[in-house]
């Protein structure tokens, strides 16, 4: 057993100590400057989580995380509250936005006024953390001064809209200043009387006729030439005429005026007469002015505006990005501090173990050695147990579901239940009769059991009741939202104890990985969260129902197995001792030496003829020979491009009933079809005891 174990020296523990301690530093560095940048964003930062229903439909939202301008706008700490909690009669545009951007994983932008807080927000919502988990980074960007500019604008055009009808009303009311008539081919200028009186001339001169250069004498000198390009223009062209252009009236001063007439032309299209309207547009000027000059000033803070935004912007989304990193860095600093002051602790005892064996064995004290072997096998059994539970909060374990019945399993664990506990905790069981069967791994489940159950007597410290139930659930619509699972049937596996409770605050981080109550030494915080992933990974659920001083239930939720539970199979009795028939082979596949080593040693106690392959690539050139092989056992994760269940695959093509044991130290996706392995293949995880081994070989080979 003790091959199977890789043993650092204390050299290279210590200098993973150093790494470990290096980077710890380094996620406090760069939390606390994430913390920083986001404490003084002056724009609202949010991550939420979106609940959906049994249709996939987005019905609530939870803040997992909000910034200190956040908090200020909304005026609360929302944090871990449900949107539906404090605003039942919320819109449902904001459930639709949050949740097509969390199931699509497609960033939205909006633009919304928030009536709580009389504010108008720029709100930018971009997928966060991984698809399944649903979450979002909601940015609010208070732009009320740039709608107030541009409600401003608004106003300011109306404005200009009421004087430009304000003005045509006064033309409308004696506005015109005059007319004109000009006979082009007499070169005839007339004028009526309010045009001759508007330029300080005699009234009758008008009638009979002024000459063309004392009318453009009035012209203000910038003007003249825009003024005779324009008339040339249109008599050459013919028809509308218009254009503003300064004129010095009868009191001395320059106006502006409009001259508005028409080219008539003849048959043949020669310019015939040019008549027309003269009209004061000064003060319609100086609205115009007065709106140019308000539109640029708004122009201007719009663009302003606009570029704090998009700096605001880039700021927050700069550090979503570092929050991203940061909680990446959280997890792995938290993880690896965990794992590494278990691991070390177990490492010390397998190292000092088999330095004594060693030593002893020099000494010629062989009667000292057991102990010594039976404290490092125990250490590498709790090794393995803590991967176990790691992969499971993952979800990550290799799996062995089988149809169950679940009353059998608690029946059969009741006696190492209570000599676990003690006696002075008192068990009870209420077990459902007819009980539906479950599809799980059973070992897993009488893990997650017998934990529960630990717990359970650890809150009891004076003593107490444990009660262990079963029973069917049907989880509606409702309370599948309630309780983050889809509807259906369910059977149920609940631990109640009658000991201390727990406080919400406790009950929230239960799940979390290495989160523990118990004094330092007495838990690894791996318990509930291992439970947690294996039941998700199951397909269900794990709820915690408690309060303090009056006792915790926690229920595992199992989706129900339509089909009859398997009966449990007899293991083989006896040690290793040959039971091949002549000429069985077995071909180990395994890139690990050590691995392949013990396994052929199996096979040879067990009687069976072992050839080895160190990659995928060697092991099909075997397969695809002529050579005898009864029973393929192959690691999952191999070299050279071609993984372990690829190498089934391909091996059964020439060999259709070849059986196949998987040995697996983790739970590649592509080991399972539908959920399950196909009939002749079974799976063993790393490590494994070698009777174990022995009984899978004999149970394959002789099925």
């Amino acid at each position: 057993m003790a091959g199977d174990v890789h043993i650092p020296s204390r050299d290279e523990l210590e200098a993973e100590n150093d790494r470990l301690r290096r980077d710890l530093t380094a996620l406090r560095a760069s939390e606390e400057r994430f913390r920083t940048i986001l404490d003084t964003v002056e724009a609202a930062f949010a991550i939420v989580e979106v609940r959906f229903d049994a249709d996939d439909r987005p019905v609530d939202y939870r803040f997992l995380e909000a910034n200190p301008a956040f908090e200020r706008e909304a005026g609360v700490n929302l944090r871990g509250k449900w949107v539906t909690e404090f605003a039942p009669d919320l819109e449902r545009f904001w459930f639709e936005t949050y949740g097509r951007v969390a199931k699509t994983r497609e960033p939205a932008t909006f633009e919304s006024y928030a009536e709580a807080f009389k504010r108008w927000f720029d709100v930018r919502a971009v997928p966060v953390g991984a698809p399944e988990d649903r979450q979002i980074a909601i940015i609010f960007n208070d732009v009320t001064e740039r709608r107030t500019a541009q409600d401003l604008l608004r106003a300011s055009e109306a404005l200009a809209r009421e004087n430009v009808e304000r003005v045509q009303l006064a033309l409308e009311a004696g506005a015109i200043i005059g007319t004109w008539h000009w006979d082009i081919r007499a070169d005839r200028f007339t004028v009526d009387e309010g045009f001759a009186r508007a330029f300080g001339l005699d009234p009758a001169l008008g009638r009979d006729g002024i000459p063309l250069s004392l009318i453009v004498a009035t012209v203000h000198p910038d003007d003249q030439a825009g003024l005779a390009a324009a008339i040339d223009e249109v008599i050459a062209r013919g028809g509308a005429y218009a254009h503003q252009y300064r004129v010095r009236r009868a009191d001395g001063r320059y106006y502006w005026i409009e001259a508005n007439g028409r080219v008539d032309r003849g048959p043949d299209g020669t310019p015939l007469s040019f008549p027309g309207v003269l009209l004061d547009v000064e003060e319609r000027r100086a609205v115009e002015q007065e709106r140019d000059r308000a539109i640029a000033q708004l122009r201007a803070l719009t663009g302003t505006l606009e570029q704090r935004v998009t700096e605001r912007t880039a700021e927050l989304m700069q550090a979503e990005e570092q929050l991203r990193q940061s909680q990446k860095m959280e997890a792995v600093g938290q993880l690896t501090g965990g794992l590494a002051h278990d691991f070390n602790n177990l490492l010390a005892g397998i190292s000092g173990s088999l330095e004594l064996m060693n030593a002893r064995i020099g000494q010629g004290r062989l009667g000292e050695i057991d102990k010594y072997m039976t404290a490092a096998q125990g250490a590498a059994r709790r090794a393995a147990a803590l991967t176990h539970r790691l992969l499971a909060f993952s979800r990550r374990q290799t799996l062995d579901p089988k149809a169950t019945d679940v009353n059998q399993l608690v029946a059969g664990l009741i006696d190492l239940i209570q000599r676990t506990v003690g006696p002075s905790v008192r068990i009870d069981t209420v077990c459902l009769p007819d009980l539906w069967p479950a599809l799980v791994d059973p070992s897993q489940l009488e893990n997650a059991l017998l934990n529960l159950c630990i717990n359970a007597r650890d809150a009891m410290p004076g003593g107490g009741r444990i009660t262990i139930e079963t029973g069917h659930r049907r989880i509606d619509r409702q309370a599948a939202q309630r309780q983050d699972m889809p509807e259906g049937e369910y059977l149920s596996l609940s631990v109640s104890d009658t000991g201390t409770g727990m406080p919400p605050e406790v009950i929230a981080k239960a799940f979390d990985p290495f989160f523990t109550t118990k004094p330092l030494g007495q838990g690894t915080g791996l318990g509930l969260s291992m439970i947690y992933g294996f039941a998700k990974q199951s397909g269900g659920q794990v709820r915690i129902h408690s309060e303090e001083g009056e006792g915790t239930t926690v229920s595992i939720y199992l989706p129900r197995h339509r089909g009859p539970a398997e009966r449990e199979a007899v293991a083989p009795e006896g040690a290793l001792r040959p039971v091949a028939a002549a000429g069985e082979t077995v071909l180990i596949v395994d890139d690990e030496p050590s691995v392949r080593m013990l396994v052929a040693d199996v096979l040879g106690d067990l009687g069976y003829a072992a050839i080895e392959a160190a990659e995928g690539g060697g092991g099909l050139a075997v397969l695809q020979s002529a050579a005898r092989i009864d029973l393929l056992i192959t690691d999952v994760g191999l070299p050279g491009g071609l993984n372990g269940r690829q190498l089934a695959d391909a091996a059964r093509v020439t060999r259709p009933d070849l059986k196949v044991l998987f040995i697996t130290g983790f739970a590649e996706t592509a080991l399972l079809s539908n959920g399950q392995l196909e009939p002749g293949m079974a799976v063993l995880t790393k490590p494994f005891a070698v009777d174990a081994l022995a009984a899978r070989i004999r149970e394959l080979i002789g099925g």
